[in-house]
């Protein structure tokens, strides 16, 4: 079989890159120009589930092989999120989560925001349900494989190197901003279920409860800071 080519790669790299891309690029379109809260969920809950329906489609795979371990891997990185803000009071506020380069954490929501039903369903199937396909998919479904192959598809998932392990979890955590630690633990946890299970599906459904879990705790806690 002749060696892939660079633009069969780009190709088959599309159905796990474009959501990802496009859930930053809706990121970035409200810091530049801000709709209402109930507008921006809005547009970006559809723009997703249609850029996941016309790209990613065919390769979203929701069987897991070890749904009740997933769950409470998902339950047990939602208490590692949250266990250093209620342990260490003042803990965020350390120079190490509050500087200049990563900014500190705020709420996303206006205080209108916070208490319209509307919002806080669209904000909690944005966090529970979109973004673990988008996260996972691009990260240990894409990335993880990639670095150790360009010719990503002949890589099985759950592939092992330390090197694309480490860069994962690094790159993982650095995506989430002053709650960079947090991330890079929840980072190292998923990488080792992908590890373990070799499945998506596992990693999409705890992703997706800890993201549930997260979403419940902000809306009951009023912890608006943690949807950043």
């Amino acid at each position: 079989m002749p060696p892939i080519t660079s633009a069969e790669a780009r190709s088959s790299s599309l159905p796990y890159v474009v959501p990802f891309g496009a859930y930053i690029g809706f990121l970035a379109l409200h810091a530049i120009a801000p709709l209402p809260d109930l507008a921006d969920l809005s547009l970006r809950v559809a723009g997703m589930l249609i850029v996941l329906g016309w790209f990613a489609r065919p390769v979203l795979d929701f069987r897991t092989q070890r749904w009740m371990a997933s769950v409470l891997l998902g339950i047990a990185v939602f208490v590692l999120w949250i266990a250093p803000d209620i342990l260490i009071p003042g803990y965020r506020h350390s120079w190490l989560f509050e500087n200049a380069i990563i900014g500190k954490a705020h709420a996303s929501l206006s205080p209108g925001g916070q208490k319209h039903i509307g919002v806080l369903t669209l904000r909690t199937i944005a966090a529970a349900a979109i973004v673990p396909m988008v996260e996972e998919l691009f990260w240990r479904a894409w990335l993880m494989r990639w670095l150790i192959s360009a010719d990503f598809q002949k890589v099985p998932l759950g592939a092992y190197t330390r090197q694309s392990f480490w860069i994962v979890a690094i790159l993982f955590g650095s995506e989430h901003g002053s709650y960079w630690e947090v991330g890079l633990a929840a980072g190292i946890v998923y990488n080792w279920w992908m590890v373990r299970t070799k499945s998506l599906g596992d990693l999409i459904l705890a992703h997706a409860v800890t993201n549930a879990c997260l979403s419940a705790y902000v809306i009951a806690a009023g912890k608006w800071e943690y949807w950043f």
